[in-house]
């Protein structure tokens, strides 16, 4: 197996952070794939650690990234997307939790009984 077979969670975290036309058509294509879903979920941990850690937070973009992957995952991503928005308690985590929130994808995916 190459590496562009399995991205690791740097260089999906890199796609995450730019989020630009071709990012995004990789992301949608990583996450037709349930096999790639741990990658893609670690790459988020590692997005989100690296937007924690830095000087400067770009809450509106992490916005937008929760946004877009709410409403863009697969049904099975969507419990580990909001776990994952949940697990830190820097404003980065909230920004994301907040797009991700906006996007209403866990509604969609499991609509109130």
């Amino acid at each position: 197996m190459n590496g562009a077979t399995f991205p690791d969670r740097d260089s999906v975290a890199a796609r995450l952070s730019t989020l630009g036309e071709s990012e995004r058509s990789y992301l949608l294509l990583l996450m037709e794939n349930a096999a790639q879903d741990e990658n893609l979920v670690e790459g988020l941990y590692r997005h989100l650690d690296l937007a924690a850690a830095s000087r400067l937070l770009n809450s509106l973009k992490l916005e937008k990234l929760g946004e877009w992957l709410g409403a863009n995952a697969p049904a099975r991503l969507q419990i580990r997307l909001m776990e994952a928005a949940k697990s830190g308690q820097h404003a980065a985590y909230a920004a994301f939790r907040a797009g991700l929130v906006r996007s209403g994808g866990l509604e969609k995916a499991y609509p109130k009984a």
